[in-house]
């Protein structure tokens, strides 16, 4: 399997980590201890600690780039596309996503903190664009 595709399946496997170990644990930890009633979690209002919306936040911003990268994966499979470098951006997306969770968690949002989380997720944005050059370049050779 591409190193690529193995990245996609990171990528999928972080997500769903972030939801189950973040917010499935802190919602359901009150639900069970009685503290709050499971019709109370609404999408369309803040709820819960700071903690608690920034791991909603680092959730989200998983599931919104996920798409973008696995149309990547997907159309890097189907123009027959292989290059060490498309499996090194593939390896630095996962990465950086990963350091971009991990800073939304586990720090409050001071400027700074914003700043180095920003820069980890414009590592991602320019090298999912790489790699779609690269793709396009690559099936049109």
């Amino acid at each position: 399997m591409l190193i690529p595709v193995w990245v996609l399946l990171g990528f999928a496997a972080w997500t769903l980590l972030i939801l189950f170990a973040t917010v499935g644990v802190y919602r359901w930890s009150r639900i069970l201890t009685g503290r709050t009633a499971i019709a109370t979690w609404r999408a369309d209002e803040p709820q819960g600690s700071d903690w608690y919306r920034r791991a909603m936040r680092a959730h989200m911003n998983c599931v919104e780039n996920l798409p973008v990268y696995t149309a990547l994966v997907v159309a890097q499979l189907s123009a027959h596309v292989t290059s060490p470098i498309l499996d090194g951006l593939a390896i630095t997306i996962l990465v950086a996503r990963v350091c971009q969770s991990t800073i939304h968690l586990l720090f409050a949002q001071t400027n700074v903190v914003a700043g180095v989380r920003f820069g980890f997720y414009f590592v991602q944005a320019l090298a999912m664009t790489t790699m779609g050059v690269l793709i396009a370049m690559s099936a049109n050779a």
